[in-house]
């Protein structure tokens, strides 16, 4: 694992790549492999029984409701990418277990549809019914096992529970004992929805979600305590590459849960991976590059609300090393990922 460097050394060595190569992507470029990792789907029969629901989290976004697998290619095509890994931002838990178990299932179903009928340009992770574990665990098995799916698909927090919950244990223990890939998209909090009437709570609140379940998860012992789990946190790890130093030192304060982390809260930080949706501008992807290397770090979109080729054009403006790069765009993916 690389050592941390200054904020300072790392945003001054990003402006020098950006410098040395600030250029968008050519057609050379496209034809160079690319594995998007953050690729949202919204089944018909998803939207039709809770349009509402996604109209009102997706306020401002109506591409959302328009969305098929026609425009995902298109857009994929249109930025060069070679495989989408499919996952559900959008919950399915809507307080009944039997709607939820359905949801998921469907959902499940319908993404191997897709990766069936479109060989080599989708993969997928799975959707869980959670807060439902008694029915999220046999979900997980059965799209692993018998959908084929890549990994599983989690939300930062259901219910207002966060993943380092021990409610959550028994689905941790199966996902470790299998080395799942496991991928968190953040999702609003219940604390934080009226900021800022005139923003959509989850334009401002996701990132800080994120931090709230990695922090979880990691004070918990749950990172220790399952490491053949392989993460994968969504847009950078919301605010955690900033403030990591911050919150692996809550840790010296509480004796009790540093013996929860025998490697040390710093180091379980920096095993984690991340992809870079709504983080490939230089700041951000400084910040990010200074906690893990490039190979922890996958292209992601979080399409359908943003477009593919605007970022990876901002990624290649920023970040110049061809091997960064490379692992950024396809090697990391293509290591962690079982199938792709």
């Amino acid at each position: 694992m690389q050592p941390l460097i200054s904020r300072r050394q790392a945003l001054a060595g990003t402006a020098g790549l950006a410098a040395a190569c600030a250029c968008g992507v050519n057609a050379q470029d496209t034809a160079r492999p690319l594995i998007d990792v953050h690729h949202h789907i919204f089944p018909p029969a998803y939207l039709s029984a809770r349009s509402g629901e996604v109209a009102a989290r997706s306020r401002g976004y109506t591409q959302v409701l328009e969305w098929t697998p026609a425009k995902s290619l298109a857009d994929m095509d249109a930025g060069g990418t070679q495989t989408a890994m499919l996952s559900m931002s959008a919950p399915v838990w809507f307080g009944e277990v039997d709607e939820a178990r359905g949801l998921a299932r469907m959902a499940n179903e319908y993404a191997a549809g897709m990766v069936r009928d479109h060989p080599g340009r989708f993969a997928y992770f799975a959707t869980l019914p959670l807060p439902d574990v008694e029915g999220a665990v046999p979900e997980a098995v059965h799209a692993l096992d018998r959908l084929g799916a890549n990994g599983v698909g989690l939300l930062s927090n259901y219910d207002n529970l966060y993943l380092g919950d021990a409610r959550f244990r028994p689905l941790l223990e199966e996902l470790n004992g299998r080395g799942a890939v496991v991928y968190v998209h953040p999702t609003v909090a219940g604390c934080c929805q009226n900021l800022v009437p005139e923003i959509a709570p989850a334009f401002l609140e996701l990132p800080f979600d994120s931090s709230r379940t990695i922090t979880s998860l990691l004070y918990s012992g749950a990172l220790s305590a399952y490491p053949r789990i392989r993460w994968i946190f969504s847009h950078g790890g919301g605010t955690i590459p900033m403030l990591a130093d911050r919150v692996s030192q809550w840790a010296l304060a509480r004796p009790d849960l540093a013996a929860r982390l025998p490697n040390g809260a710093l180091a379980e930080l920096q095993r984690l991976n991340f992809d870079t949706a709504s983080v490939t501008n230089a700041p951000a992807l400084a910040a990010m590059l200074a906690l893990v290397p490039p190979t922890q770090v996958m292209f992601g979109t979080d399409y359908p609300y943003v477009a593919t080729l605007p970022q990876r054009e901002e990624l290649r403006r920023n970040l110049a090393d061809p091997g960064a790069l490379a692992a950024i765009e396809h090697g990391s993916a293509q290591r962690l990922i079982p199938g792709l």
